[in-house]
């Protein structure tokens, strides 16, 4: 089988699943907006079919700005996935969440300046609400699942995305400290917003690696402290991953699953057969006589 409701995009140091990850499939898709970041794998956890990308390719080949979401989200869409857990590593911006502190953010602010955010263009507008950026009731379980780890679990939270690939300067994380922010990443967005459009369920197990660089007793964030950090969140990450799977209900009562109902502004007789071919996945059950 080639088909999944449920997915895990991994972040940096999660590039393949392992616990209990069986009866594998990589597909190679196609999609209107290019290639993936790399080959999506399809198996079997405790017998529940989960789809897993690895958000900056196996090996880590593509910074933050490169990666190609819009190709991302269409493909996980187009094998079937309703909702998406995402793993990403952050620095903190609060003394109460230290590294190896796993948050579970609720809101989020747009610090990207180079990325394209809609999948629509060309004629065709969609003006999606976003207010809850993250699916509550999927949060809840992978904060819930998270916590029977043993591991220290932040539920809500707000999530800076910068544009990356360099870390923050001092100003800039005491800026974020002083708007009330309490992590900081470079992935979320435009992922979030993309998979809101493709009116799937979203959340996010953000794993803090760091103190950024505004902690006075820390040493300033390097890529060495990350990755040290990182291995020892990702055997967690694993382990959550699997509860998830195994106690979640695929069935959806959030909004996510009607995200565009009243989201298409263009007039429908200026929808095209290109618009279909595109967006048809998103919008085609809107758009029936």
């Amino acid at each position: 089988m080639t088909t999944a409701e449920f997915a895990v995009i991994g972040g940096s140091g999660l590039y393949a699943l392992e616990e209990g990850f069986t009866k594998l499939n990589e597909l190679d898709i196609d999609t209107p907006f290019g290639k993936p970041s790399d080959r999506i794998v399809v198996g079997e956890i405790a017998g529940k079919r989960v789809a897993f990308l690895p958000r900056h390719g196996v090996g880590h080949r593509l910074s933050p700005t490169e990666l190609p979401v819009r190709a991302n989200i269409w493909a996980l869409k187009s094998i079937g996935v309703r909702k998406v857990l995402s793993v990403s590593a952050v620095g903190s911006l609060r003394q109460e969440i230290a590294p190896l502190h796993l948050v579970v953010p609720d809101q989020i602010i747009d610090r990207t300046k180079s990325r394209v955010n809609s999948f629509f263009e060309d004629g065709i507008v969609v003006h999606a609400a976003f207010a809850d950026p993250f699916c509550e009731e999927l949060s809840a379980v992978i904060a819930a699942c998270a916590e029977r780890t043993g591991a220290t679990v932040h539920r809500g939270g707000t999530l800076v995305v910068m544009e990356g690939p360099l870390f923050s300067t001092r100003a800039e994380s005491e800026l974020y400290r002083s708007w009330g922010a309490h992590i900081i990443g470079m992935t979320a967005l435009p992922e979030a917003k993309l998979a809101r459009e493709a009116e799937l369920c979203y959340a996010t197990l953000a794993c803090a690696t760091d103190y950024d660089v505004w902690h006075p007793q820390h040493d300033d964030v390097t890529i060495d402290m990350v990755i040290q950090n990182l291995l020892q969140n990702t055997a967690t990450a694993q382990a959550i991953i699997k509860s998830v799977v195994s106690t979640m209900d695929m069935n959806r009562d959030c909004k996510c699953e009607r995200a565009l109902e009243f989201a298409i502004i263009t007039d429908r007789k200026l929808i095209t057969a290109e618009h279909r071919r595109k967006y048809g996945i998103f919008i085609d059950k809107y758009l029936q006589s």
